[in-house]
């Protein structure tokens, strides 16, 4: 049985509306890099993501049962070490109709530093100042980011 490796949870800054969490993955760069922005691998433990192409400006969606389809950009991208998604999960920028809007929308950014042994990940999510409840999105994104990425741990580590 492979033993996963142990995160802290995620970090509220509320003054700066932002979520932040850390984690060290037992897994290179390259395997953890692949599972953070292609999207046949980040359907496997995220949300099913179709993109229409690949780099900066590319648009799709992510889906999540029970939650519904999220209109979704390639903000930024500088392999392998950083990539930013803007996704419009908030209800105000879901009932916008599947478009992104820069007014109610928040930025995710994945930044890869390679350690030995593996790999630490940090996720930043900015933006919540913006959306319709920024302490409610913070709190719920701070715990979605925690189930998620420990998902992430158990692929990864788990050789799935």
């Amino acid at each position: 049985m492979v033993s996963m490796t142990r995160n802290e949870a995620s970090v509220i800054d509320e003054g700066a509306f932002t979520v932040r969490r850390t984690i060290r993955i037992a897994a290179p760069v390259a395997k953890v890099w692949r599972a953070v922005t292609e999207p046949e691998h980040i359907s496997r433990w995220f949300g099913r993501t179709v993109l229409d192409g690949a780099g900066a400006g590319a648009t799709g969606t992510m889906s999540f049962e029970g939650y519904g389809v999220i209109p979704l950009r390639v903000e930024a991208i500088d392999a392998p070490r950083t990539v930013s998604y803007r996704w419009g999960n908030d209800d105000a920028a879901r009932r916008a109709g599947g478009a992104i809007d820069e007014a109610t929308t928040t930025v995710f950014t994945f930044t890869l530093d390679e350690l030995d042994g593996g790999t630490e990940l940090t996720v930043v999510e900015t933006g919540f100042d913006r959306t319709s409840d920024p302490a409610a999105n913070m709190a719920d994104h701070a715990e979605g980011w925690v189930e998620e990425l420990d998902k992430l741990v158990a692929l990864l580590e788990g050789g799935v």
